[in-house]
């Protein structure tokens, strides 16, 4: 998804700018890092304390100059409108944080508003279209039946969560006025590895199929996620 995100930048803005990035639902801040790192201005924004806690930790281990680079925010994603103005940011990503959010719309349209004119909304959600998938390709043929009809799902974590469907973010992207640039499959192969399973000895080719099946139909429809990434206009 780096590559994929970094594709979307170099094609957009102009080569050495420094951007304005804010990262809403951080994590443990590894995208967030990535960017600091290439001599953006970041912001992550993330609730969970314990995360938080971790993003500092690993921020404290960076040189100066990206330590300078980068701003943490304890808070939610939901209220960037209490956390800075309208047109603050080139690019705002919002990665894995929309399959816990009930209602995503009120949370994207603030995202966009974050964004200046010609600014980068990343996202990344579950595959709404493909939740079969995974309960079909481990043999779960009554959970493969039943997520046909549902954008609702049990996690790793065991979570009940939510998936999207792309054409309704479609819809969603255009009516908050960052329609749909361009869109990805993400883990169309290895999406049904074991957590913690050891890559393997031939890692760059598995990533160099995963980067061609995500960008390739039929098979980046039949993705666990999907990277979307919209414009605002």
């Amino acid at each position: 998804m780096a590559r994929q995100l970094d594709e979307q930048i170099v094609g957009r803005f102009p080569v050495g700018k420094r951007l304005r990035v804010l990262d809403v639902g951080m994590g443990q801040g590894t995208q967030a890092l990535r960017l600091a790192r290439a001599g953006h201005q970041v912001t992550g924004l993330e609730q969970d304390a314990t995360m938080v806690a971790v993003a500092r930790e690993s921020l404290a281990g960076e040189p100066e100059g990206i330590r300078e680079r980068m701003r943490i925010i304890e808070g939610d994603g939901r209220d960037t409108g209490v956390h800075f103005l309208p047109g603050s940011f080139d690019v705002v990503l919002c990665h894995g944080v929309l399959m816990y959010v009930e209602e995503p719309d009120p949370l994207l349209a603030g995202l966009a508003r974050m964004l200046a004119p010609g600014g980068l909304l990343s996202l990344l959600v579950r595959n709404g279209d493909a939740l079969a998938i995974r309960p079909g390709l481990s043999g779960d043929w009554s959970g493969a039946l039943a997520a046909f009809d549902t954008v609702a799902y049990r996690n790793r974590l065991g979570l009940d969560v939510r998936a999207d469907r792309l054409k309704d973010l479609t819809s969603t992207l255009a009516g908050i006025g960052a329609p749909l640039h361009a869109w990805y499959g993400v883990r169309v192969f290895t999406d049904t590895a074991a957590d913690g399973a050891e890559a393997p000895a031939d890692v760059e080719t598995l990533l160099a199929v995963e980067e061609k099946a995500g960008r390739t139909d039929p098979y980046r429809g039949v993705a666990a996620l999907l990277h979307l990434c919209g414009v605002r206009g």
